[in-house]
Protein backbone atom coordinates (compact mmCIF):
# COMPACT_ATOMS: atom_id res chain seq x y z
CA UNK A 1 0.00 0.00 0.00
CA UNK A 2 1.20 3.47 -0.78
CA UNK A 3 2.21 5.53 2.24
CA UNK A 4 1.14 9.11 2.32
CA UNK A 5 1.53 12.11 4.56
CA UNK A 6 -0.88 14.81 5.62
CA UNK A 7 0.81 17.49 3.54
CA UNK A 8 2.60 17.28 0.15
CA UNK A 9 3.17 19.63 -2.89
CA UNK A 10 3.43 19.07 -6.58
CA UNK A 11 3.22 21.06 -9.83
CA UNK A 12 1.45 20.36 -13.13
CA UNK A 13 1.55 21.87 -16.50
CA UNK A 14 -0.73 24.81 -16.85
CA UNK A 15 -2.30 23.38 -19.92
CA UNK A 16 -3.03 20.05 -18.31
CA UNK A 17 -5.03 20.36 -15.03
CA UNK A 18 -5.46 22.96 -12.37
CA UNK A 19 -3.16 22.61 -9.35
CA UNK A 20 -4.36 20.62 -6.30
CA UNK A 21 -3.88 21.99 -2.75
CA UNK A 22 -1.19 20.23 -0.77
CA UNK A 23 -2.82 20.91 2.62
CA UNK A 24 -5.37 18.19 3.26
CA UNK A 25 -7.06 18.09 6.68
CA UNK A 26 -9.73 15.46 7.43
CA UNK A 27 -12.57 16.78 9.58
CA UNK A 28 -13.25 13.35 11.04
CA UNK A 29 -11.83 9.86 11.25
CA UNK A 30 -14.59 8.54 9.00
CA UNK A 31 -15.00 8.95 5.30
CA UNK A 32 -17.44 11.79 4.60
CA UNK A 33 -20.93 11.04 3.44
CA UNK A 34 -21.82 12.04 -0.14
CA UNK A 35 -25.03 12.11 -2.08
CA UNK A 36 -25.57 12.53 -5.82
CA UNK A 37 -27.42 15.73 -6.51
CA UNK A 38 -28.67 17.46 -9.62
CA UNK A 39 -26.74 16.77 -12.87
CA UNK A 40 -24.85 13.91 -11.15
CA UNK A 41 -23.03 16.34 -8.85
CA UNK A 42 -21.56 14.93 -5.64
CA UNK A 43 -22.88 16.74 -2.57
CA UNK A 44 -21.28 16.23 0.87
CA UNK A 45 -23.79 15.73 3.71
CA UNK A 46 -22.77 17.67 6.84
CA UNK A 47 -22.89 15.54 9.98
CA UNK A 48 -23.54 16.67 13.54
CA UNK A 49 -20.28 16.43 15.46
CA UNK A 50 -22.20 15.81 18.72
CA UNK A 51 -23.97 12.70 17.36
CA UNK A 52 -22.80 9.49 19.06
CA UNK A 53 -22.00 6.37 17.14
CA UNK A 54 -24.37 3.43 17.18
CA UNK A 55 -22.01 1.36 19.35
CA UNK A 56 -21.59 4.16 21.87
CA UNK A 57 -25.35 4.73 21.96
CA UNK A 58 -26.02 1.04 22.54
CA UNK A 59 -23.38 0.90 25.31
CA UNK A 60 -24.81 3.97 26.95
CA UNK A 61 -28.34 2.61 26.86
CA UNK A 62 -27.15 -0.74 28.25
CA UNK A 63 -25.31 0.99 31.12
CA UNK A 64 -28.38 3.06 31.99
CA UNK A 65 -30.51 -0.05 31.83
CA UNK A 66 -28.21 -1.97 34.19
CA UNK A 67 -28.04 0.99 36.55
CA UNK A 68 -31.79 1.44 36.82
CA UNK A 69 -32.85 -2.21 36.66
CA UNK A 70 -32.75 -2.69 40.44
CA UNK A 71 -34.80 0.38 41.31
CA UNK A 72 -37.42 0.39 38.60
CA UNK A 73 -40.91 -0.83 39.23
CA UNK A 74 -42.57 -3.32 36.97
CA UNK A 75 -44.56 -0.60 35.25
CA UNK A 76 -41.48 1.61 34.76
CA UNK A 77 -39.45 -1.37 33.56
CA UNK A 78 -42.07 -2.16 30.93
CA UNK A 79 -42.04 1.46 29.83
CA UNK A 80 -38.25 1.43 29.58
CA UNK A 81 -38.35 -1.78 27.57
CA UNK A 82 -40.81 -0.27 25.13
CA UNK A 83 -38.64 2.82 24.75
CA UNK A 84 -35.55 0.63 24.22
CA UNK A 85 -37.41 -1.40 21.62
CA UNK A 86 -38.36 1.78 19.78
CA UNK A 87 -34.75 3.00 19.99
CA UNK A 88 -33.53 -0.35 18.62
CA UNK A 89 -35.97 -0.10 15.75
CA UNK A 90 -34.75 3.42 15.10
CA UNK A 91 -31.14 2.26 15.15
CA UNK A 92 -32.01 -0.55 12.74
CA UNK A 93 -33.52 1.97 10.37
CA UNK A 94 -30.42 4.12 10.67
CA UNK A 95 -28.24 1.09 9.93
CA UNK A 96 -30.20 0.39 6.75
CA UNK A 97 -29.81 4.01 5.70
CA UNK A 98 -26.06 3.84 6.41
CA UNK A 99 -25.83 0.62 4.35
CA UNK A 100 -27.46 2.37 1.41
CA UNK A 101 -25.12 5.33 1.87
CA UNK A 102 -22.16 2.92 1.99
CA UNK A 103 -23.14 1.48 -1.35
CA UNK A 104 -23.30 5.01 -2.74
CA UNK A 105 -19.81 5.71 -1.32
CA UNK A 106 -18.39 2.61 -3.03
CA UNK A 107 -19.92 3.74 -6.29
CA UNK A 108 -18.48 7.23 -5.88
CA UNK A 109 -15.00 5.90 -4.98
CA UNK A 110 -15.06 3.56 -7.99
CA UNK A 111 -16.02 6.46 -10.30
CA UNK A 112 -13.31 8.62 -8.74
CA UNK A 113 -10.69 5.89 -9.19
CA UNK A 114 -11.81 5.35 -12.78
CA UNK A 115 -11.52 9.10 -13.43
CA UNK A 116 -8.02 9.17 -11.90
CA UNK A 117 -6.97 6.14 -13.99
CA UNK A 118 -8.21 7.92 -17.06
CA UNK A 119 -6.37 11.10 -16.01
CA UNK A 120 -3.18 9.13 -15.35
CA UNK A 121 -3.09 8.02 -18.96
CA UNK A 122 -3.31 11.59 -20.20
CA UNK A 123 -0.67 13.21 -17.96
CA UNK A 124 2.93 12.51 -17.58
CA UNK A 125 5.96 13.38 -15.50
CA UNK A 126 5.48 14.51 -11.95
CA UNK A 127 1.72 15.00 -12.45
CA UNK A 128 1.52 11.32 -13.23
CA UNK A 129 3.08 10.55 -9.85
CA UNK A 130 0.59 12.86 -8.15
CA UNK A 131 -2.28 11.11 -9.85
CA UNK A 132 -0.82 7.76 -8.72
CA UNK A 133 -0.65 9.08 -5.17
CA UNK A 134 -4.28 10.23 -5.42
CA UNK A 135 -5.25 6.80 -6.68
CA UNK A 136 -3.42 5.30 -3.68
CA UNK A 137 -5.32 7.66 -1.38
CA UNK A 138 -8.64 6.64 -2.95
CA UNK A 139 -7.73 2.97 -2.51
CA UNK A 140 -6.83 3.67 1.13
CA UNK A 141 -10.18 5.40 1.61
CA UNK A 142 -11.92 2.42 0.00
CA UNK A 143 -10.12 0.08 2.43
CA UNK A 144 -11.16 2.25 5.38
CA UNK A 145 -14.70 2.28 4.06
CA UNK A 146 -14.62 -1.52 3.86
CA UNK A 147 -13.42 -1.72 7.51
CA UNK A 148 -16.11 0.71 8.55
CA UNK A 149 -18.69 -1.38 6.77
CA UNK A 150 -17.45 -4.43 8.71
CA UNK A 151 -17.85 -2.50 11.96
CA UNK A 152 -21.30 -1.45 10.85
CA UNK A 153 -22.20 -5.04 10.16
CA UNK A 154 -21.09 -6.01 13.68
CA UNK A 155 -22.99 -3.10 15.16
CA UNK A 156 -26.01 -4.12 13.14
CA UNK A 157 -25.76 -7.66 14.53
CA UNK A 158 -25.44 -6.28 18.06
CA UNK A 159 -28.40 -4.00 17.47
CA UNK A 160 -30.46 -6.92 16.19
CA UNK A 161 -29.43 -9.04 19.18
CA UNK A 162 -30.24 -6.19 21.57
CA UNK A 163 -33.55 -5.58 19.80
CA UNK A 164 -34.41 -9.28 20.14
CA UNK A 165 -33.45 -9.20 23.83
CA UNK A 166 -35.44 -6.03 24.44
CA UNK A 167 -38.43 -7.44 22.60
CA UNK A 168 -38.33 -10.63 24.65
CA UNK A 169 -37.84 -8.63 27.86
CA UNK A 170 -40.72 -6.38 26.88
CA UNK A 171 -42.98 -9.38 26.35
CA UNK A 172 -41.90 -10.86 29.69
CA UNK A 173 -42.43 -7.50 31.35
CA UNK A 174 -45.88 -7.23 29.84
CA UNK A 175 -46.66 -10.74 31.03
CA UNK A 176 -45.33 -9.89 34.49
CA UNK A 177 -47.36 -6.68 34.53
CA UNK A 178 -50.47 -8.61 33.56
CA UNK A 179 -49.82 -11.16 36.27
CA UNK A 180 -49.17 -8.46 38.84
CA UNK A 181 -52.28 -6.60 37.72
CA UNK A 182 -54.40 -9.76 38.01
CA UNK A 183 -52.87 -10.52 41.42
CA UNK A 184 -53.43 -6.94 42.57
CA UNK A 185 -57.00 -7.07 41.32
CA UNK A 186 -57.59 -10.31 43.20
CA UNK A 187 -56.03 -8.81 46.33
CA UNK A 188 -58.23 -5.73 45.97
CA UNK A 189 -61.31 -7.91 45.61
CA UNK A 190 -60.29 -9.93 48.68
CA UNK A 191 -59.64 -6.72 50.60
CA UNK A 192 -63.04 -5.35 49.57
CA UNK A 193 -64.70 -8.59 50.67
CA UNK A 194 -62.80 -8.50 53.98
CA UNK A 195 -63.78 -4.87 54.54
CA UNK A 196 -67.38 -5.72 53.77
CA UNK A 197 -67.29 -8.63 56.21
CA UNK A 198 -65.76 -6.40 58.87
CA UNK A 199 -68.40 -3.74 58.25
CA UNK A 200 -71.15 -6.34 58.51
CA UNK A 201 -69.61 -7.72 61.70
CA UNK A 202 -69.35 -4.21 63.14
CA UNK A 203 -72.95 -3.47 62.24
CA UNK A 204 -74.08 -6.76 63.78
CA UNK A 205 -71.99 -6.05 66.90
CA UNK A 206 -73.47 -2.56 67.07
CA UNK A 207 -77.00 -3.95 66.78
CA UNK A 208 -76.29 -6.54 69.45
CA UNK A 209 -74.68 -3.90 71.65
CA UNK A 210 -77.71 -1.66 71.26
CA UNK A 211 -80.07 -4.52 72.10
CA UNK A 212 -77.93 -5.63 75.05
CA UNK A 213 -77.51 -2.03 76.18
CA UNK A 214 -81.24 -1.46 76.01
CA UNK A 215 -81.89 -4.66 77.95
CA UNK A 216 -79.24 -3.75 80.52
CA UNK A 217 -80.73 -0.28 80.78
CA UNK A 218 -84.19 -1.72 81.40
CA UNK A 219 -82.80 -4.08 84.03
CA UNK A 220 -80.82 -1.24 85.57
CA UNK A 221 -83.92 0.93 85.72
CA UNK A 222 -85.79 -1.92 87.40
CA UNK A 223 -82.94 -2.40 89.86
CA UNK A 224 -82.85 1.33 90.57
CA UNK A 225 -86.57 1.43 91.14
CA UNK A 226 -86.36 -1.62 93.38
CA UNK A 227 -83.40 -0.10 95.23
CA UNK A 228 -85.32 3.11 95.72
CA UNK A 229 -88.26 1.17 97.05
CA UNK A 230 -86.04 -0.84 99.39
CA UNK A 231 -84.25 2.33 100.46
CA UNK A 232 -87.55 3.96 101.22
CA UNK A 233 -88.51 0.90 103.24
CA UNK A 234 -85.21 1.08 105.10
CA UNK A 235 -85.56 4.80 105.74
CA UNK A 236 -89.09 5.51 107.00
CA UNK A 237 -88.23 9.16 107.57
CA UNK A 238 -88.48 9.77 103.80
CA UNK A 239 -92.06 8.55 103.75
CA UNK A 240 -93.32 10.04 106.98
CA UNK A 241 -96.77 10.77 105.67
CA UNK A 242 -97.32 7.21 104.50
CA UNK A 243 -95.82 5.87 107.71
CA UNK A 244 -98.18 7.97 109.82
CA UNK A 245 -101.14 6.70 107.84
CA UNK A 246 -99.93 3.11 108.20
CA UNK A 247 -99.46 3.57 111.95
CA UNK A 248 -102.94 4.97 112.28
CA UNK A 249 -104.36 2.07 110.29
CA UNK A 250 -102.37 -0.41 112.33
CA UNK A 251 -103.56 1.15 115.56
CA UNK A 252 -107.15 0.94 114.40
CA UNK A 253 -106.59 -2.65 113.27
CA UNK A 254 -105.06 -3.58 116.64
CA UNK A 255 -107.98 -1.98 118.51
CA UNK A 256 -110.54 -3.72 116.36
CA UNK A 257 -108.63 -7.00 116.69
CA UNK A 258 -108.60 -6.67 120.47
CA UNK A 259 -112.27 -5.79 120.45
CA UNK A 260 -112.96 -8.80 118.22
CA UNK A 261 -110.97 -11.10 120.49
CA UNK A 262 -112.78 -9.72 123.54
CA UNK A 263 -116.13 -10.36 121.91
CA UNK A 264 -115.06 -13.89 120.92
CA UNK A 265 -113.92 -14.61 124.45
CA UNK A 266 -117.12 -13.18 125.94
CA UNK A 267 -119.09 -15.32 123.51
CA UNK A 268 -117.14 -18.40 124.51
CA UNK A 269 -117.67 -17.60 128.19
CA UNK A 270 -121.36 -17.09 127.72
CA UNK A 271 -121.60 -20.46 125.97
CA UNK A 272 -119.73 -22.23 128.74
CA UNK A 273 -121.86 -20.63 131.45
CA UNK A 274 -120.57 -21.31 134.90
CA UNK A 275 -117.24 -22.59 133.58
CA UNK A 276 -116.17 -18.97 133.17
CA UNK A 277 -115.91 -18.71 136.89
CA UNK A 278 -113.10 -21.21 136.78
CA UNK A 279 -111.04 -19.24 134.18
CA UNK A 280 -108.02 -17.81 135.99
CA UNK A 281 -105.68 -16.62 133.15
CA UNK A 282 -105.95 -15.33 129.62
CA UNK A 283 -103.67 -14.30 126.65
CA UNK A 284 -103.48 -10.67 125.60
CA UNK A 285 -101.93 -9.23 122.44
CA UNK A 286 -102.38 -9.03 118.67
CA UNK A 287 -102.26 -12.48 117.16
CA UNK A 288 -100.06 -11.43 114.24
CA UNK A 289 -96.34 -11.59 113.48
CA UNK A 290 -94.49 -8.64 114.96
CA UNK A 291 -96.37 -8.50 118.27
CA UNK A 292 -95.96 -10.08 121.73
CA UNK A 293 -98.39 -12.36 123.53
CA UNK A 294 -98.75 -11.80 127.26
CA UNK A 295 -100.41 -13.99 129.90
CA UNK A 296 -102.36 -12.07 132.54
CA UNK A 297 -104.54 -13.22 135.47
CA UNK A 298 -108.33 -12.88 135.08
CA UNK A 299 -109.24 -13.52 138.71
CA UNK A 300 -108.03 -12.28 142.05
CA UNK A 301 -107.86 -15.86 143.23
CA UNK A 302 -105.37 -16.79 140.51
CA UNK A 303 -101.91 -17.62 141.80
CA UNK A 304 -99.08 -15.27 140.96
CA UNK A 305 -97.47 -16.08 137.60
CA UNK A 306 -94.06 -15.92 139.22
CA UNK A 307 -95.08 -18.92 141.34
CA UNK A 308 -96.18 -20.94 138.29
CA UNK A 309 -94.35 -22.86 135.61
CA UNK A 310 -95.09 -21.65 132.07
CA UNK A 311 -94.34 -23.38 128.79
CA UNK A 312 -95.33 -22.21 125.28
CA UNK A 313 -96.24 -24.59 122.45
CA UNK A 314 -97.03 -24.42 118.77
CA UNK A 315 -99.99 -26.43 117.59
CA UNK A 316 -101.61 -27.01 114.23
CA UNK A 317 -105.27 -26.16 113.90
CA UNK A 318 -105.99 -29.43 112.04
CA UNK A 319 -104.77 -32.17 114.39
CA UNK A 320 -103.86 -30.11 117.46
CA UNK A 321 -100.40 -31.70 117.64
CA UNK A 322 -98.21 -29.62 119.93
CA UNK A 323 -94.55 -28.68 119.47
CA UNK A 324 -92.59 -27.42 122.45
CA UNK A 325 -90.86 -24.06 122.01
CA UNK A 326 -87.54 -24.47 123.76
CA UNK A 327 -86.72 -21.60 126.14
CA UNK A 328 -90.21 -20.02 125.88
CA UNK A 329 -91.05 -20.24 129.61
CA UNK A 330 -91.96 -16.66 130.45
CA UNK A 331 -95.31 -14.95 130.63
CA UNK A 332 -94.36 -12.89 127.57
CA UNK A 333 -93.60 -14.47 124.20
CA UNK A 334 -92.52 -12.56 121.05
CA UNK A 335 -93.93 -14.14 117.92
CA UNK A 336 -91.49 -15.18 115.19
CA UNK A 337 -91.93 -16.34 111.54
CA UNK A 338 -92.18 -20.04 112.53
CA UNK A 339 -95.38 -19.20 114.46
CA UNK A 340 -97.28 -17.95 111.41
CA UNK A 341 -100.18 -20.28 110.59
CA UNK A 342 -99.91 -22.05 113.96
CA UNK A 343 -102.05 -21.84 117.08
CA UNK A 344 -100.04 -20.79 120.16
CA UNK A 345 -100.73 -22.52 123.44
CA UNK A 346 -99.37 -21.95 126.91
CA UNK A 347 -99.44 -24.45 129.80
CA UNK A 348 -99.52 -22.85 133.26
CA UNK A 349 -98.71 -25.38 135.96
CA UNK A 350 -99.33 -24.85 139.66
CA UNK A 351 -98.96 -27.25 142.55
CA UNK A 352 -102.34 -28.89 142.05
CA UNK A 353 -103.39 -28.16 138.45
CA UNK A 354 -102.30 -27.28 134.88
CA UNK A 355 -104.17 -24.66 132.90
CA UNK A 356 -103.86 -24.56 129.09
CA UNK A 357 -104.40 -21.27 127.27
CA UNK A 358 -104.69 -20.93 123.52
CA UNK A 359 -104.93 -18.18 120.93
CA UNK A 360 -108.29 -17.71 119.24
CA UNK A 361 -106.86 -18.83 115.88
CA UNK A 362 -103.64 -19.26 113.84
CA UNK A 363 -101.10 -16.45 113.95
CA UNK A 364 -101.46 -14.05 111.00
CA UNK A 365 -98.47 -12.87 108.91
CA UNK A 366 -97.30 -9.26 109.00
CA UNK A 367 -98.81 -7.10 106.28
CA UNK A 368 -96.41 -6.55 103.36
CA UNK A 369 -93.53 -8.45 104.96
CA UNK A 370 -93.55 -11.25 102.39
CA UNK A 371 -93.18 -8.84 99.46
CA UNK A 372 -90.44 -6.99 101.29
CA UNK A 373 -88.45 -10.20 101.82
CA UNK A 374 -88.94 -11.25 98.18
CA UNK A 375 -87.46 -7.91 97.11
CA UNK A 376 -84.45 -8.49 99.38
CA UNK A 377 -83.89 -11.99 98.00
CA UNK A 378 -82.94 -10.51 94.61
CA UNK A 379 -79.97 -8.77 96.19
CA UNK A 380 -76.67 -10.57 96.77
CA UNK A 381 -76.15 -9.11 100.23
CA UNK A 382 -78.41 -7.16 102.60
CA UNK A 383 -77.23 -5.10 105.55
CA UNK A 384 -79.22 -4.66 108.77
CA UNK A 385 -78.29 -2.30 111.57
CA UNK A 386 -78.42 -3.92 115.00
CA UNK A 387 -77.26 -3.48 118.61
CA UNK A 388 -75.08 -6.17 120.17
CA UNK A 389 -76.84 -7.01 123.48
CA UNK A 390 -75.14 -10.23 124.59
CA UNK A 391 -72.21 -12.37 123.50
CA UNK A 392 -72.00 -16.01 124.64
CA UNK A 393 -74.70 -15.34 127.24
CA UNK A 394 -72.95 -12.35 128.83
CA UNK A 395 -74.11 -8.77 128.51
CA UNK A 396 -72.05 -6.70 126.11
CA UNK A 397 -70.85 -3.59 127.95
CA UNK A 398 -70.99 -1.04 125.13
CA UNK A 399 -74.12 -2.21 123.27
CA UNK A 400 -72.65 -0.48 120.21
CA UNK A 401 -74.16 -0.40 116.74
CA UNK A 402 -73.11 -3.24 114.46
CA UNK A 403 -74.02 -4.29 110.91
CA UNK A 404 -75.40 -7.75 110.18
CA UNK A 405 -74.70 -8.84 106.59
CA UNK A 406 -77.03 -11.57 105.36
CA UNK A 407 -75.80 -13.01 102.08
CA UNK A 408 -76.68 -15.92 99.86
CA UNK A 409 -73.88 -18.10 101.26
CA UNK A 410 -73.01 -16.73 104.72
CA UNK A 411 -73.82 -14.31 107.55
CA UNK A 412 -71.33 -11.75 108.81
CA UNK A 413 -71.39 -9.41 111.82
CA UNK A 414 -69.11 -6.40 111.63
CA UNK A 415 -68.41 -3.09 113.27
CA UNK A 416 -66.90 -0.58 110.88
CA UNK A 417 -64.02 -2.31 109.12
CA UNK A 418 -63.69 -4.98 111.84
CA UNK A 419 -65.36 -8.36 111.35
CA UNK A 420 -66.76 -9.76 114.59
CA UNK A 421 -68.04 -13.05 113.22
CA UNK A 422 -68.41 -14.62 109.79
CA UNK A 423 -69.72 -18.08 109.01
CA UNK A 424 -71.23 -20.00 106.11
CA UNK A 425 -74.62 -21.62 106.55
CA UNK A 426 -74.21 -24.95 108.37
CA UNK A 427 -76.17 -27.41 110.48
CA UNK A 428 -74.56 -26.04 113.65
CA UNK A 429 -75.88 -22.51 112.98
CA UNK A 430 -79.12 -21.40 114.74
CA UNK A 431 -81.25 -18.28 114.26
CA UNK A 432 -84.58 -17.48 115.91
CA UNK A 433 -86.41 -14.83 117.92
CA UNK A 434 -85.72 -14.18 121.60
CA UNK A 435 -87.89 -16.47 123.75
CA UNK A 436 -87.09 -15.21 127.21
CA UNK A 437 -89.30 -12.12 127.23
CA UNK A 438 -88.20 -8.57 127.89
CA UNK A 439 -89.05 -5.12 126.59
CA UNK A 440 -87.30 -5.57 123.22
CA UNK A 441 -88.09 -9.23 122.67
CA UNK A 442 -90.11 -8.53 119.51
CA UNK A 443 -87.07 -6.75 117.97
CA UNK A 444 -84.32 -9.17 119.06
CA UNK A 445 -82.86 -12.39 117.67
CA UNK A 446 -80.69 -15.17 118.96
CA UNK A 447 -77.86 -16.16 116.59
CA UNK A 448 -75.62 -19.12 117.28
CA UNK A 449 -72.78 -18.84 114.79
CA UNK A 450 -71.32 -22.19 115.73
CA UNK A 451 -70.94 -24.26 118.84
CA UNK A 452 -69.46 -22.01 121.54
CA UNK A 453 -70.20 -18.66 119.85
CA UNK A 454 -73.60 -16.93 120.07
CA UNK A 455 -75.01 -13.38 119.98
CA UNK A 456 -78.22 -11.59 120.90
CA UNK A 457 -78.93 -8.68 118.55
CA UNK A 458 -81.61 -5.99 118.70
CA UNK A 459 -82.90 -4.50 115.41
CA UNK A 460 -84.46 -1.13 114.68
CA UNK A 461 -87.99 -2.51 114.43
CA UNK A 462 -90.01 -5.71 114.52
CA UNK A 463 -90.28 -5.60 110.75
CA UNK A 464 -86.49 -5.52 110.28
CA UNK A 465 -86.01 -8.35 112.79
CA UNK A 466 -88.56 -10.65 111.14
CA UNK A 467 -87.27 -9.77 107.65
CA UNK A 468 -83.72 -10.69 108.69
CA UNK A 469 -84.87 -14.05 110.09
CA UNK A 470 -86.95 -14.91 107.01
CA UNK A 471 -84.21 -13.80 104.58
CA UNK A 472 -81.49 -15.84 106.34
CA UNK A 473 -83.74 -18.93 106.44
CA UNK A 474 -84.54 -18.49 102.75
CA UNK A 475 -80.84 -18.36 101.76
CA UNK A 476 -80.01 -21.27 104.08
CA UNK A 477 -82.81 -23.34 102.55
CA UNK A 478 -81.25 -22.71 99.11
CA UNK A 479 -78.04 -24.20 100.56
CA UNK A 480 -79.99 -27.26 101.88
CA UNK A 481 -79.66 -26.03 105.46
CA UNK A 482 -82.64 -25.78 107.85
CA UNK A 483 -81.98 -22.64 109.91
CA UNK A 484 -84.12 -22.61 113.06
CA UNK A 485 -83.96 -22.21 116.83
CA UNK A 486 -82.93 -24.68 119.53
CA UNK A 487 -84.92 -27.96 119.39
CA UNK A 488 -87.22 -26.63 116.61
CA UNK A 489 -88.73 -29.17 114.22
CA UNK A 490 -88.11 -27.51 110.89
CA UNK A 491 -90.20 -29.93 108.87
CA UNK A 492 -93.30 -28.01 109.85
CA UNK A 493 -94.27 -24.42 110.05
CA UNK A 494 -93.55 -21.35 108.03
CA UNK A 495 -90.13 -19.76 107.97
Amino acid sequence: MTRFARGFSYTVQKDAVSPVSADVVFASTRFPRYTIGMNNQIVEVKEDLNTLSTKDLVARENALFLEQQQRLSVRDLASKFEKGLAAAAKLSDQARLKEAASLEKHVILKKLRDSLEALKGRVGGKNNDDVADAIAIVESLAFQLTQREGELIQEKAEVKRLATFLKQASEEAKKLVDEERAFAKAEIENAKAAVQRVEEALQEHERMSRAAGKQDLDELMKDVQEARRIKMLHQPSKVMDMEHELRALRTQLVEKSKHSLKLQKELAISKKGNESLLRLYDIDGTEALGSCLRIYPCSDSAPELSECTIQWFRATSEDGKKELISGANKSVYALEPFDVGRVLQADISTDDQTITLSTSGPIDPAAGLGNYVEALVRRHDTEFTALLIQMNGEDHPSQSIHVLHIGKMRIKLSKGQTTIAKEYYSNSMQLCGIRGGGNAAAQSVYWQVKTGLSFILAFESERERNAAIMLARRFAFDCNIALAGPDDRTGEGNC
